[in-house]
This record gives structure tokens, sequence and C-alpha cells, in this order.
């Protein structure tokens, strides 16, 4: 199995891929919904959400608005987990999934099974955040080599105290919690900090529940997790948030440093994909036309994350209307970031 290249993601890069990949489809031109997307309240039915719990906050956001203008359609999202929900995704059981990584080989081929076309539509930009317990007052910053330290599969058994990290660290137990090996987020943060999606320690407590993540490190004095910058953002009362040098000095995440690019390598896009299918269904249309209006960006940023400016959101329409397929990562998984020239040569 080819390692994932590590590469590195801006919003610049996230704003060529969108329009690149919008001006290689046909030549209509789509245009974003007016009145926040809002659908009339005459449109009934039911849209299935499942997917990433990284994505949950934000399709949840939205659902609740969107049925606010739309009390005949009813909105399920579940959390499932980004490998959860590709399967329900891919099986036909959803109309929509959530994805904190880009889709991978072996979903590809799952919902060639199943028979399942999608449209990869880019939803936010998040800066995967590693934390520890507010009362931890020795460490506020941690290299990428110190976590793989921690984190890679050689850890196990091995590397249980924090002065095994960096010597000037107390000799005190380091508790570990981390997302699920059917999260995206536990392949993104693996592939950008390891080198190898899905490589790991395995004796760690785990759950694709991030509510579950931050319960245990602000109730374990020793603790580091991680996981989306939302759920940071959402209990930064009980927890601490850590900067991550790269090599390039310490830099904490925070919507500008997301935004800009410089929080590496962890800064990565949130995905949802829609079954090409559904959008025949009025209900399905509306709620995703509602979902990437940029009259609702504010919903984005509201619930933790860095929304994507207008003029992209207004590209992510154009490949609606246009029913654009298949994944411009040509279905690699978590590839950290992309570069515009190799977008080229694939499409």
């Amino acid at each position: 199995m080819m390692l994932p290249q590590i590469k590195y993601l801006s919003l610049a890069s996230v704003s060529a891929l969108v329009l690149l990949v919008s001006a290689c489809g046909d030549g209509n031109q789509g245009t974003a919904p007016t009145g926040g997307g809002a659908a009339g309240s005459d449109i009934s039915g039911k849209v299935l959400v499942d997917g990433s719990s990284t994505v949950f906050p934000i399709s949840e956001a939205m659902a609740e608005e969107f049925q606010k203008a739309n009390p005949n359609v009813r909105v399920t999202v579940g959390s499932s987990g980004t490998g959860g929900g590709f399967k329900k995704f891919c099986n036909n059981e959803t109309d929509i999934t959530g994805a904190s990584r880009p889709i991978k080989p072996s979903e590809v081929e799952l919902c060639k099974k199943g028979n399942v076309e999608y449209i990869e539509i880019p939803a936010a930009l998040d800066g995967l955040s590693v934390v520890v317990n507010p009362k931890n007052d020795f460490v506020e910053c941690l290299t990428v080599q110190e976590l793989k330290t921690m984190w890679e599969p050689a850890a196990q058994g091995k590397i249980s105290n924090w002065n095994q990290i960096r010597p000037s660290f107390p000799n005190q137990r380091l508790g570990l919690y981390g997302a699920g090996t059917d999260s995206g987020t536990y392949d993104y943060f693996t592939a950008a900090i390891v080198g190898k999606e899905g490589d790991s320690r395995g004796d760690y407590t785990a759950s694709e529940d991030d509510n579950v993540l931050v319960q245990g490190v602000s109730t374990d004095t020793n603790g580091l997790g991680f996981f989306g910058y939302a759920y940071y953002e959402q209990n930064k009362d009980k927890l601490k948030v850590l900067s991550i040098d790269n090599g390039q000095g310490c830099v904490k995440p925070s919507p500008e440093t997301i935004a800009d690019g410089s929080y590496q390598p962890l800064n990565r896009p949130e995905f949802i994909y829609l079954k090409k299918s559904a959008l025949s269904r009025p209900e399905v249309k509306a709620f995703v036309d509602f979902y990437i209006a940029k009259e609702n960006a504010n919903l984005v940023s509201q619930v933790g994350y860095v929304a994507l400016p207008d003029n992209i959101l207004e590209a992510i329409q154009a490949r609606i209307d246009k029913g654009t397929t298949g994944s411009v990562f040509e279905g690699e998984g978590s590839t950290i970031g992309v570069k515009l020239e190799d977008l080229l040569k694939k499409e």
C-alpha cells in the first residue's frame, strides 16, 4: 500500500481546487441560491444524513435551520464516523454522508457495487486540535515528532509516561484519547503525524464519538487527545489546546491559522458526499442548496469551523447543479493537502 503523500492545504488551494473542478464540468453555469437557500414550505419528505462526527455539528445546525423554513421536511442526522457513514451511504441507506477526509479506494469500490454515484462537496475548513487537561501546566506546544513518539505503533506498551516524550516533562502517566479506527479523523491524524493512514498504537481510549473524548481528557489530569476544532471551541472551558511545531515554530489552531493554512500539518477540509440520484427529490436538492448557500456560512462559523468564502460556495453550487460526480482526490483517502499541478494532470 502506498503511503499518503504529506502535502499541505491552504484556503487558497481549496479555492483553486473547487474552481478548477467546476471549470472542468460541462459548459452550463450554475448559480447560487438566493434567500439563504431556503425552499418553500410546501416541500415535504425526508433527508437522511450520516457520517463523520466532526462534520456532525455542521449538518446538525444546517438541519435545524432548514427545518424551520421547511417544517414539512424531516432531516435526520446521524454520526457513525466517516468510515461507518460511507458504508451506509454506498449501501443506499442515506442521501448524504459527512467525511473528515476524502473517500478511500475501498469506499469508491463499495459505492460502485451499490450503484451509488456521488458528488464530493467541500463544506468547511478544520484544524484537527490536540488538547490536554486544563490542569496540565507543563506543556504548551508539541512537535510533530513528539506526537509521533506518542502515537506510532512502536509506542504501544512502551511509551506510557510524559517524561518519555520530553525529559523536562514530569514522570507522570500519559493518558491518550483519540478517534476510533472507523473515523476519518483517525485516518487523517495518523497520515499527518505517523506518516501512514490507519497506523498507530492500539492501547488508547478510542471512540468515534468526539464528546466521549472530550469527557475523557477533561476528567484525566494526565490526558491528551485529538479531534476537530469545533469540539475544542464548544468545550474550551474544560480543555487546553496545544500549539503544534511542524518545524516552523509553534502554531495554535484558531480561525485565523486554519483559514490562512499556517496550522500545519493538521489543517484539513471537511466534506459532505451527496448521492447524485437523490438530487431528483426536491427536499434533498433544497437541503443541499441550503447547506452550501453563502447566506448560511455563518452557521459553519457558529459551530466552530472556518467557512469557505462566497466565491467558492458559488463554485460548489455550480458543481451540484451540473451534477459533477467523483472525487478530485481520485479516492486516495487522507492525502494531506493537494497541489494544483497534480489536479491538472488528473483532470
